[in-house]
């Protein structure tokens, strides 16, 4: 497997162990499967999913998880602060809400 740019991948298909080696941007995991690129015809690009079970490992170069790593922390930060603006309010900021007073509000049964 080259160092930089490959993974492989080893699932169940049928009855028969399956090792497939393919570029590592070939190679994702979305919606608890892992999805291969397959080739391409007419129609586009074609996709093989495989479900997570199916699995029995996957290697890939340590750079480009890095790098997925880094990506899907960057979304997530994305994500909580669009949260967080939709939440407070456009400008506002968590820090703000700190130093407010808490608001107090008496529930009385009726």
């Amino acid at each position: 497997m080259s160092e930089d740019q490959d993974a492989t991948i080893v699932y169940e298909r049928g009855e028969e162990v399956v090792e497939e080696t393919v570029p590592n941007k070939h190679l994702v995991y979305f919606q608890d499967h892992w999805v291969l690129h397959a080739g391409e015809d007419d129609d586009g690009v074609r996709v093989r999913r495989i479900p997570r079970e199916r699995v029995q490992y996957v290697e890939r170069s340590v750079g480009e998880f890095g790098d997925e790593v880094s990506t899907l922390k960057n979304r997530a930060q994305t994500l909580a602060d669009d949260l967080r603006d939709r939440l407070l309010g456009e400008g506002e900021t968590h820090e703000s809400h700190d130093e407010e007073e808490p608001t107090h509000i008496n529930v009385a049964d009726k």
